[in-house]
């Protein structure tokens, strides 16, 4: 198994754009809030060096780390994929689920949810981007109860509880290590209110019992929506290119053009199954290509851009993602075994060795988490619970295994931040 020696993680990718960021460190770009960051107060007599985030350290490429937990004993562990070293947090035992915002990751379980600040994030400014790290600490717990959703954006993070009720927390209190106190979103909302373009979209019941799309300001205030619908909502994603919510006949995505929002359906094109639905979106960040369980035997990739679906037979598909962008369909297999598929013929076109001997999630033991994959820039991460390792493959070289990193826990939940 080949290695690769940790400084060069990002390859000649992140060279080039450790040489961009350093290049641009010199030109201004506008004050105040950044992204995930809050600027200093200004200052008519301190100059501030361009991107500076106070408690925080600005670096060349991006540091991506690794949220993972047991929840059978609760171990929790965030394993920086830039120094190898894996860093020992608060146990967060019985923790159903595990999401991200790219920096703060939500462990979702019966008692609520907590948040842990992972110390790593991204600013995108669209001509150029920040990578910062700083010290991991807990944050708190956001809800009392199961069945939350958590979504966010650079201003705001949202908690959708199990009963329809809504909450927006100022971004700011988290970064700064505290909950704050937060505002409740007026109504009940079917599925996650979702952050975009400065607005939370979320669904509510019409007088048909139909969810219907509806828009509210950041201070909670209802706004001009599309009039659509979206019947049997699961699943959601924010693209380049809109916001995507699941529904049962395909897709509806919401998009805003200077505060005018609109709505357009991408339908399957043939009538689908329930349980081949695609309700689980998976992707990797900034791209608009998503993908989707569709049933036992197949994964669903959504061209956002083309507004079309594509449906990839894989055999039995346990995890799924991609790249996009003419990269290849990644599939975790019932057999251990990852699979890359190119996506506009179906085929098959590389695959590893056994990677897994224990696949959890399938046969006797299908309540248990099943693995994932993440997916940057130029990685891919597949966790190996039973295996108690984590595998960083190269999907642009044949699902190269790049390097392999054991640990002291049982990974049944991983996420990726520093994104």
């Amino acid at each position: 198994m080949e290695s690769i020696p940790l400084p060069l993680r990002g390859n000649v990718t992140a060279g080039v754009s450790a040489l961009l960021a350093l290049a641009l460190l010199a030109t201004g770009c506008s004050d105040g809030r950044d992204g995930a960051a809050s600027a200093p107060p200004a200052s008519p007599s301190a100059t501030t060096p361009h991107g500076y985030v106070e408690g925080a350290q600005e670096k060349a490429e991006q540091q991506t780390r690794l949220l993972l937990n047991d929840p059978s004993g609760g171990d929790t562990r965030v394993l920086d994929l830039i120094t190898g070293e894996s860093h020992e947090v608060s146990r967060a035992p019985d923790t159903s689920a595990l999401t991200t915002d790219g920096r703060f990751g939500h462990l979702h379980g019966a008692d609520g949810t907590r948040v842990l600040d992972t110390g790593a994030w991204t600013v995108d400014h669209g001509d150029h981007v920040h990578y910062y790290r700083t010290a991991i600490r807990g944050v708190g717990r956001l809800s009392d109860g199961p069945r939350t959703r958590v979504r966010s954006d650079a201003a705001v993070t949202v908690v959708t509880h199990g009963d329809g009720r809504a909450e927006i927390h100022r971004r700011a209190d988290l970064e700064a290590g505290t909950l704050g106190t937060p505002r409740p979103l007026p109504g009940t909302h079917t599925g996650a209110v979702v952050p975009y373009e400065e607005h939370l979209l979320t669904l509510t019941d019409d007088t048909e019992g139909t969810p219907k799309v509806a828009v509210y300001d950041r201070e909670g205030e209802r706004v001009a929506a599309p009039d659509a619908t979206c019947e049997e909502p699961r699943g959601d994603a924010v693209t380049r290119r809109g916001a995507v919510l699941g529904c049962v006949d395909g897709a509806l995505l919401v998009r805003a053009d200077d505060g005018t929002f609109t709505a357009e359906r991408i339908p399957y094109g043939a009538g689908v199954p329930e349980r081949e639905r695609a309700t689980d979106f998976r992707h990797r960040a900034g791209s608009d290509t998503l993908t989707a369980p569709a049933g036992d035997r197949a994964v669903w990739v959504l061209d956002v851009t083309e507004r079309t679906w594509t449906r990839v037979e894989t055999g039995p598909a346990v995890a799924a993602n991609t790249a996009g962008e003419g990269s290849p369909l990644l599939v975790l297999r019932t057999d251990g075994v990852l699979y890359g598929y190119d996506i506009a013929t179906g085929e098959q076109v590389s695959r590893t060795k056994p990677l897994l001997k224990d696949v959890p999630g399938t046969g006797p033991d299908a309540t248990t988490p099943r693995p994932v994959i993440e997916v940057d820039r130029s990685r891919a991460y597949l966790n190996d619970p039973a295996g108690k390792r984590v595998y960083e493959i190269d999907y642009n070289d044949d699902l190269r295994i790049a390097r392999t990193f054991d640990l002291d826990i049982e990974p049944a939940l991983m996420v990726e931040t520093g994104r």
